[in-house]
């Protein structure tokens, strides 16, 4: 089963409370170009579905991109989640080389 998720870069001006209320989770997207993150956020409930089937560091998900036209591979390496409420707080994603891509 191939899990995917569909991100929307998030915009510069907006606090990471204003998107949370919005029913949106602010993520980073790590070496997707080199040494660049990304910021990124991801509707809550799309994301609190993938996570039921997600290993932190292990699964692999299908990240796209569509205001950016970017489709790849990403791993995510933290869950940062309330400790008490469970509300997700931040996601970090980190890009995963395809197989057989040359350096």
């Amino acid at each position: 089963m191939s899990l995917s998720i569909e991100c929307q870069k998030r915009p510069e001006n907006i606090k990471p409370n204003a998107l949370r209320r919005e029913g949106l989770v602010p993520a980073t997207l790590y070496g997707h170009d080199g040494t660049e993150s990304l910021q990124l956020a991801v509707n809550t409930k799309e994301v609190a579905l993938m996570l039921r089937g997600v290993t932190v560091n292990e699964t692999v998900i299908d990240l796209n991109i569509p205001d950016l036209s970017w489709n790849g591979q990403a791993v995510i390496k933290e869950i940062q989640a309330h400790p008490w409420k469970r509300n997700l707080i931040h996601l970090s994603f980190c890009y995963v080389k395809p197989e057989g891509a040359i350096r």
